[in-house]
C-alpha cells in the first residue's frame, strides 16, 4: 500500500528507543523523515546513525520535555532544520510507579511532566506548523487508563489524560482537517520491558505467566506492530479516521482472558 508518506517531516518524542525507534524505523522506510526528539543526546545520534547507514534521512534534537521551554526549543529546532511539520507523534514517557498509598504530590505532579504535560505542549507549538501542511497527530498511549495496574496512580491519570486530549483535539482541529487518534499499547517487548523482566529470578516463567493472558497467539505485541498502526494513521490512508483511540495489544485490554 503507498502511504504516500515520502520527505514528510514526522517528530517522534522519545524515538531513540523502544516503540518510539520502531515508529522512526517504519516511517523511514516508507520514505517520511523521523525527526527524533529525547533528552539523550548520544541515544538520539546513535538511532539516526542507524537510519541514515540504511539510506533513509532523519534528524534528532536534545530535550528534556519536562521543561516547558524544551519543548518549545524542540519544535524551534525542527522548523529551523526542516521548514515544515506533517505529523507529530507523542509518545514520550516512563511508566514511574507513583501510586497512591505510597505516593506523594510532589512525584504525582513530576509523573504528569513526564507522561502528560509535554503532550498538550509539544501539540501547541507543533500547531501552527501542522495547520500549514494539514497534517496529523498520533498519542501513544497505555492500557493502565483503562485496566488500572496497581500502584501507579500517576501514570494511569497521564494515560487517561491523554486518551481524553485525543477526543479533544480531533474535535478542537476539525476545522483545520487535523487527524488525532491515539494508539494504547498494552504489552509489547521492548528493551525496557526486558530489563523489568530481568528483575525476576524466573525469568521465563513470568513472561510466560504474562504472555498466556495475551488472547491473540498468546504472544506479546512487537514494535512493529505498534509502528506499523502509528505510521497508517499518519498517512493519507486514513483520511477520515479522526478522534479513534487504537489498541493494537492482540486484544489483551477488551477480549476475555478466560479463552486464553
Amino acid at each position: 500500500m503507498q502511504l504516500s508518506l515520502s520527505e514528510k517531516i514526522i517528530v517522534v518524542t522519545g524515538g531513540a528507543k523502544g516503540i518510539g525507534l520502531g515508529i522512526c524505523n517504519v516511517l523511514a522506510n516508507e520514505g517520511a523523515i523521523p525527526f527524533i526528539v529525547g533528552r539523550n543526546e548520544a541515544d538520539n545520534l546513535q538511532a539516526v546513525n542507524e537510519i541514515l547507514a540504511s539510506g533513509k534521512k532523519a534528524f534528532q534534537v536534545k530535550a528534556d520535555l519536562t521543561l516547558p521551554e524544551d519543548c518549545k526549543k524542540a519544535i524551534e529546532a525542527v522548523i529551523a532544520q526542516c521548514g515544515r511539520i506533517d505529523g507529530l507523534v507523542n509518545n514520550a514517557g516512563v511508566n514511574d510507579g507513583v501510586g497512591l498509598e505510597n505516593g506523594n504530590y510532589e512525584d504525582f505532579i513530576a509523573s504528569l511532566h513526564k507522561n502528560l504535560v509535554h503532550y498538550y505542549l509539544m501539540a501547541q507549538h507543533a500547531l501552527p506548523f501542522l495547520i500549514k501542511s494539514k497534517g496529523a497527530i498520533v498519542n501513544i498511549g497505555s492500557k493502565t487508563a483503562e485496566t488500572g495496574q496497581g500502584g501507579t496512580s500517576a501514570y494511569a491519570a497521564s494515560n487517561g489524560g491523554r486518551n481524553a486530549l485525543t477526543r479533544e483535539w480531533a474535535v478542537e482541529l476539525l476545522k483545520y482537517s487535523i487527524r488525532v487518534n491515539a494508539v494504547v499499547v498494552a504489552e509489547c517487548f521492548t528493551p525496557l520491558y526486558q530489563t523489568w523482566i530481568d528483575t525476576f529470578e524466573n525469568k521465563e516463567e513470568k513472561l510466560a505467566s504474562i504472555t498466556q493472558k495475551i488472547p491473540l497467539e498468546n504472544r506479546m505485541t512487537t514494535v512493529d506492530e505498534i509502528a506499523n498502526m502509528v505510521t497508517f494513521l499518519l498517512s493519507e490512508r486514513s483520511s477520515h479516521t479522526t478522534g479513534q483511540i487504537i489498541y493494537v495489544d492482540g486484544g489483551y485490554t477488551h477480549l476475555d482472558r478466560s479463552i486464553s
